[in-house]
């Protein structure tokens, strides 16, 4: 039997509020466990809530940004269940009227190829703390400091049919609420996780097949690796005439591996009720204007600017798109060069390959987008050619160079990089490798006049070695030619 898999996620996403959602507590990541869970943040007696109103900013911005439906009411609700990282009994979130509505996130394919996956809606809630097990034998710790941190909860329609897809779909959410900057995103931190529903059906089947939802998924290799492993666990199980139960599940990357956590729970198991501490949140329409108005520019509208004013492919744009830090490093290499492709090429090629190689992030990258932009430009101007321009761009990697200002021409100066364009120069070193090299050339004249194209690559390597790398190549090739033919 064919199967075809049906996957929606709920991705988590911590904003980048300094306060905690109805709370003064800070959010800075990494202080001392229970240091920055205030009375409000732990539930205690006689304590009221007061709303953030940056969350409910950064909430409708991202509505804007994926043309979503932004309500004129929402409320709070009270989700009711007992577990020792949840203080208070109970997490304030939104259930039945959520502060984003219906929308929708464009997804891109290493292919060219898009597609669109639905947005149900949107809400805030307050994060809970922290179990840890690893530091306690035989006990569990609880870490207060994540309670009460603002979340926006991003709920898909079942659209997604791959693990491929629901990657694509991380990724998408977490380019654009990083181009907000309502959140850094750092899945290693707990900025941004998801929970992953998988469920399979047979293909041509209308009706959904019985999900399984696997909690706290932190990336976007741990979503594909989980997707793909329970897609296998349950067409297994149906084909060996067994049942998919409804449960939650977590994904173990050391063992590569599903388990079941626990009988999926049902809304109603949670007891859900408005808040009555929280008054209903009205937004009027000049607020959501305002807030519209100062949207920064996001990855598909920069995506489109990139192909249709600066030429780029449809590929190269979604790379250089698709992070708001590389995006803003290659406009500001193109700024200083003034050539888009030359500055595509250089940030995916030379420099995206450091980075990966010492793992790096572009925003920690050694070399700069300006010094990035004057060593393009010395390419341009004939000052360097490309093998001498790869041994600069390694000098500033390595901190040589100097003021920032100069550094290319700098490290061009000291390490006698200029590029030999001087025909006379060149002529004379041509020359001397024509007399040193009777037997190669006797091979040139003898050759037939189709072949001997092949055969000119040998004289153009010891030109540039004689030159050590600085001769001009178009020059040199051009001159040899010349020279060679003369002598058939």
């Amino acid at each position: 039997m064919q199967w075809e898999t049906v996957i929606g996620l709920e991705v988590h996403v911590q904003l980048a509020t300094r306060s905690k959602i109805f709370s003064g507590a800070s959010t800075a990541f990494g202080a001392e466990p229970n240091t920055q869970a205030c009375a409000v943040d732990l539930g205690l007696p006689g304590v009221l809530p007061v709303l953030n109103e940056q969350a409910v900013a950064m909430a409708v911005q991202f509505g804007l940004g994926i043309h979503a439906e932004i309500p004129d009411v929402s409320v709070f609700d009270r989700k009711n269940y007992f577990y020792p990282d949840l203080p208070k009994g109970y997490q304030t979130s939104q259930m039945y009227e959520p502060i984003v509505g219906p929308g929708e996130v464009e997804i891109l394919f290493d292919d060219g190829e898009s597609k669109r996956i639905r947005v149900h809606h949107a809400h805030l809630e307050e994060d809970a703390g922290k179990s840890l097990h690893e530091d306690f034998h035989g006990m569990t710790g609880i870490d207060l400091n994540r309670a009460g941190t603002p979340l926006l909860e991003i709920v898909s329609e079942p659209d997604m049919r791959s693990a491929k897809e629901a990657a694509a779909y991380l990724k998408a959410i977490h380019s654009i609420v990083t181009y907000l900057g309502i959140s850094d995103g750092n899945m290693a931190e707990g900025s941004m996780r998801c929970d992953v529903n998988v469920s399979v059906r047979p293909k041509g089947q209308e009706a959904f097949g019985t999900r399984a939802e696997i909690k706290n998924v932190n990336s976007f290799r741990f979503v594909e690796r989980a997707i793909a492993f329970e897609v296998e666990r349950q067409v297994e199980l149906l084909e060996d005439g067994g049942k998919v139960v409804q449960e939650t599940r977590l994904y173990d990357p050391d063992a590569d591996e599903t388990r079941s956590m626990r009988t999926k729970e049902e809304a109603n198991d949670y007891r859900y009720f408005p808040c009555p501490d929280l008054l209903p949140v009205v937004l009027d329409q000049a607020y959501i204007d305002h807030l519209r108005d100062n949207l920064p520019e996001l990855p598909a509208a920069k995506r489109e600017r990139f192909q249709g004013e600066l030429g780029l492919s449809a590929y190269d744009a979604g790379v250089l798109s698709a992070s708001r830090a590389m995006a803003e490093y290659f406009e500001r290499v193109h700024e200083v060069c003034g050539d888009a492709k030359l500055a595509a090429n250089w940030v995916q090629g030379e420099l995206s390959g450091a980075l990966n190689r010492e793992g790096l992030a572009i925003a920690a990258s050694p070399v700069s987008a300006d010094q990035l932009g004057q060593l393009i430009g010395r390419v341009m101007d004939d000052t360097i050619n490309g093998k001498a321009a790869k041994q600069v761009f390694q000098a500033l990697w390595h901190g040589e160079g100097g003021d920032e200002s100069n550094s290319a021409d700098a490290v061009i100066e000291a390490k006698g990089l200029k590029q030999v364009t001087d025909s006379g120069a060149i002529e004379a070193m041509i020359d001397q490798v024509i007399r040193d090299s009777p037997a190669q050339v006797a091979q040139y004249r003898d050759a037939e006049p189709d072949k001997r194209g092949k055969m000119i690559g040998y004289f153009v390597g010891q030109v540039m070695k004689a030159s050590r790398g600085t001769a001009n190549p178009q020059q040199v090739n051009g001159l040899l030619k010349e020279k060679l033919d003369a002598l058939c």
